[in-house]
């Protein structure tokens, strides 16, 4: 399955372990949106993940509109490990949203040194799962 090459995925063992501070330091460091996809509501492996996550997820949705960040530019989708269509269907549409929405207004202060898009991808590689 295909989706936007501007994508960077970042896989973790299960939504339960994303941090809300993760999510609100990348759109610090000016990234233009968020998506969270994990299991489906009763499909997780370590039980409750999925409901601390989307506990999480309206926590950060909250922060977010309270600083002034549109929530458009944050997603959560319950997609299966099965469901590769559908996966590249939510990243499609929310690339779209986010385009839609332009660019996030924190990104101008990192624009201006490029060596900031080089620390940008370095700390996402240190997320990856092998």
């Amino acid at each position: 399955m295909q989706y936007p090459p501007n994508v960077v995925d970042i896989r973790v063992m299960c939504t339960g372990t994303i941090s809300p501070y993760h999510v609100l330091k990348a759109f610090q460091m000016g990234i233009d949106g968020v998506l969270i996809a994990g299991c489906h509501i009763g499909d997780c492996h370590y039980l409750k993940g999925n409901y601390m996550t989307y506990k999480r997820f309206q926590v950060i949705r909250d922060i977010l509109r309270f600083i002034g960040i549109g929530e458009d530019r944050l997603r959560l989708e319950w997609v299966s490990a099965a469901e590769g269509e559908k996966y590249a269907l939510v990243i499609k549409e929310f690339t779209g949203q986010v385009e839609r929405a332009g660019a996030s207004p924190l990104r101008s202060r990192w624009e201006a040194n490029p060596d900031n898009w080089d620390r940008i991808r370095e700390a996402f590689k240190l997320f990856q799962h092998p």
